[in-house]
């Protein structure tokens, strides 16, 4: 069954039409006044073949042109945006969403599944209110790797003209009205140089999303501690704002809590559970996460009972040993005056008083 715009005539009525497209942010641009070009069914999708609106703009001044390239059926149903295929809600790859929201979603390839699985999602999107994203990732919980990875602020860098390949070979006649970049171009054997529009939308060897998912990697994580009789937290950067119930309404979903003791002279405070279950999921859930009272609050594993006697001490020895460095080399004068003698003068070493 063919769906292409030439050869599509037997039923016109699945070819798209829409008054505005389904944008990002950093597509859209930073212009409050963008004007738009729009050509009805001017092109085919570059994922399902259906011809659909076209929409051209300009993001910016000095940015290049841009148009949508796939459907918004096909954008709705990966809630992307159609222009760069980034998730519109967190501004990532579709395979970093789906391999943090721990979805599969195995599109059909053949030209007769497609069309039949198209139209349910069709009529899934009219069936919605059109705010909340359908299909496989409708309804689910944000993880970890989402908030970690999320841009939350728009990147219009993305936006610039591509170089100018006569500058490159140094036969560029424009100077600074060449509309295109004048710039050194990336490394050809770099990944990130070899994109597709394709692997973007299904998720599958996508250079950008490897290279999130290894920073991601690389991430600092907390992690417990060998004695397992260890059931303390260290919470750090307290303000006067934060109280004891605070900490308590936070942590008590993690387990049943022993003490919570807040040392207010030094801005922290220690939370004591019951067990080490709940600790360990107290220190997952709320390491570089924690935020009360729109403050962020440091979260560590507190020492154990054996590591504390063994600092304090280690402390006392070296306190000791400075102590009596700071004496060696000094002497003191002392004068005794007896009744019906004379004074009487004798000098002391200050190592025999500090040991």
């Amino acid at each position: 069954m063919a769906t292409s715009k030439g050869a599509n005539t037997y039923n016109r009525q699945n070819w798209e039409e829409s008054e505005f497209p389904l944008l990002c942010q950093t597509c859209l641009g930073d212009n409050p006044y963008v004007r738009m070009m729009k050509e009805k069914h001017g092109k085919e999708c570059k994922t399902c073949n259906r011809p659909f609106t076209v929409f051209r703009w300009c993001p910016g001044a000095r940015m290049r042109f841009k148009k949508t390239e796939v459907c918004q059926t096909c954008s709705q149903m990966k809630n992307i945006c159609q222009t760069c295929l980034l998730d519109l809600e967190y501004g990532l790859p579709v395979q970093v969403r789906d391999a943090a929201l721990r979805v599969q979603d195995s599109l059909p390839k053949s030209d007769v599944n497609k069309e039949f699985y198209m139209q349910n999602v069709e009529r899934e999107i009219e069936n919605s209110d059109g705010t909340n994203p359908v299909g496989a990732i409708a309804n689910k919980v944000p993880s970890d790797m989402l908030l970690k990875l999320a841009r939350t602020s728009p990147y219009y860098k993305r936006n610039r003209p591509h170089i100018c390949s006569f500058w490159v070979k140094g036969e560029c006649k424009r100077g600074e009205e060449c509309p295109y970049r004048h710039d050194k171009p990336t490394d050809p054997d770099d990944p990130l140089a070899n994109q597709n529009i394709k692997d973007r939308f299904y998720g599958t060897n996508d250079p950008v999303a490897d290279k999130l998912l290894r920073r991601y990697q690389d991430m600092p994580k907390l992690e417990p501690p060998e004695d397992e009789t260890v059931t303390t937290l260290y919470v750090g950067g307290l303000s006067e704002a934060i109280e004891v119930d605070d900490l308590k309404n936070h942590f008590y979903q993690f387990g049943e809590i022993r003490s919570v003791n807040v040392v207010q002279k030094q801005q922290c405070a220690f939370v004591q559970f019951t067990s080490r279950t709940s600790a360990e999921a107290a220190a997952e859930k709320s390491f570089n996460k924690l935020i009360l009272k729109g403050q962020r609050l440091s979260i560590k594993w507190g020492r154990s009972q054996g590591q504390q006697q063994s600092t304090k001490k280690d402390d006392e020895e070296e306190m000791s040993e400075h102590q009596r460095g700071q004496c060696r080399g000094k002497f003191f004068i002392s004068i005794h005056r007896e009744r019906g003698k004379g004074p009487r003068v004798s000098v002391h070493d200050s190592s025999d008083l500090c040991t």
